[in-house]
Parts: C-alpha cells; sequence; structure tokens
C-alpha cells in the first residue's frame, strides 16, 4: 500500500473516530457534573489543551467556527473551570471511551506503535492545536491509549487542513458551508455563504494539499505497519458501530 492511498484509506477513519467522544453521553455526562453543556464542555475542552489564552486564539485553532460563537462559549465556560484542567479531564473523557470501547480488540499494542510511528514522523510547526494536544502525556493502558493516538491524529489532519486552506485564499467559513452545508448554525453563522464554482475548485485543492501535507508522516510506516494501523481503525469503527 502506498502512503497515499493509505492517506485516503485512513483518514477518515481517523477523522470519525478520534471525535466520537465529543458528544458521547459519557462526556455530556461529565461537562453536565462540572456545570457545563455539551457544547461549552466541547469548546473549553477541546482547547483547554491551549491553556488560559484569549478566545481569538482558540478560534484560530478551531477555525471554521465563528470567532463570536467561540468567545461566548469559551468565555462562559471559563467561568465554572480554568482551560487547563477542562483539558485535562476532557483527555480523561478521550481515555473512558478508549477503555469502554476498545478493552477486548486484539493487537491494540501493535496498532499503537504503528500510530506513535506516524505521529513521531509529523511536523508540528504552525498546527497549534495538534502541537498542543500531543503534549499531553500518553495512557498508559493500551485501550486509552489507542483511543488518544487516533484523537491526536485527527487535530494533526484537522490542523493542516486549515492550513491548506489559509494557503488557497478560502474563506473558513466557506470551507465549512461546503464541507458540512446542514452546521452552517452549529457553528455560530446566521447563514450559509454563496458558493461559487470558485470556492468549490479552492475547497478541493485545498483538501488535495491537506493530504500531500499529511503524507510524509504516514510513509513512516512500512507495509506491514500500514496495515496493522488500517485494521486497527476497522476494528475500532465496528466496535463503536456497536454502540
Amino acid at each position: 500500500m502506498k502512503p497515499e492511498e493509505l492517506v485516503q484509506s485512513a483518514c477518515p477513519k481517523v477523522g470519525s473516530i478520534g471525535a466520537a467522544f465529543y458528544f458521547d453521553p459519557a462526556t455530556l455526562a461529565k461537562g453536565k457534573e462540572l456545570g457545563l453543556d455539551g457544547f461549552r464542555f466541547y469548546i473549553l475542552g477541546r482547547g483547554g489543551v491551549l491553556g488560559d489564552v484569549d478566545s481569538a486564539v482558540v478560534a484560530s485553532a478551531f477555525g471554521y467556527f465563528n470567532p463570536e460563537t467561540i468567545n461566548k462559549m469559551w468565555t462562559s465556560a471559563q467561568e465554572k473551570l480554568a482551560p487547563r484542567e477542562a483539558g485535562r479531564i476532557y483527555m480523561d473523557c478521550v481515555h473512558n471511551l478508549g477503555r469502554a470501547k476498545f478493552a477486548g480488540l486484539e493487537n491494540l499494542d501493535a496498532f499503537n506503535a504503528a500510530a506513535q510511528k506516524v505521529n513521531a514522523a509529523t511536523d508540528p510547526s504552525s498546527l497549534a492545536l495538534y502541537a498542543a494536544i500531543n503534549a499531553e502525556p500518553l495512557a498508559e493502558d493500551a485501550p486509552a491509549r489507542a483511543m488518544q493516538l487516533v484523537a491526536v491524529l485527527r487535530e494533526y489532519r484537522g490542523s493542516a487542513h486549515l492550513a491548506a486552506i489559509r494557503v488557497t485564499g478560502l474563506a473558513a467559513e466557506v470551507a465549512h458551508a461546503i464541507h458540512r452545508p446542514n452546521d452552517v448554525g452549529t457553528f455560530g453563522w446566521a447563514e450559509a455563504p454563496e458558493i461559487t464554482e470558485w470556492d468549490q475548485s479552492r475547497y478541493t485543492t485545498a483538501c488535495e494539499l491537506t493530504d500531500k501535507m499529511v503524507t510524509p508522516a504516514y510513509a513512516a510506516l512500512n507495509a506491514d505497519e500500514a496495515q496493522t494501523f488500517l485494521a486497527g481503525l476497522q476494528a475500532m469503527e465496528a466496535a463503536l458501530a456497536q454502540g
């Protein structure tokens, strides 16, 4: 399997698995326990790895969200919990989902070794949110570590994608409307912007550039490791689908 083929096959799975804990019932319950609704816990927890920063920094790292929405959620959530503490608790939610869903999976140690090899081969330059979550200590147990590594690699590609969008000159809110046309309001935008053929073309270019940016990291895997990594993602998808 060529690295480009691995990226095409693996990254969509990394994206969906890595986000699975965001609004998982257990995560929502933890947020409620802390006095935070699901959206505020998502903003403060995911962004908390950046530290006690201004909301503009979080909006920059998240990219697709309306900065006014980030400011409202980030500022009000901080009244309940410090960002760094929220970030660590959110990471606990990552670990707990892995323990709940992946404990029975085979070859997790081999999967983790492959995922760590990809992660070690990344270049975090300009990828602030990825660099921040990657600085968090890895869980000791294999199921929690597997989920954490996928969440980290999700932020890697997500941060690279935002950089690619900026290179093309496409506005982030336009890219979001193309990618998630049914979630414009959820991300704080009053209405969807008009999408032109130029916008569509730039978005396609940004996606292609994103793949090129992350391919060198995935190229660190040999053929057997690539198969192990992909098989692990497939097993994780199946475990999550069981509910």
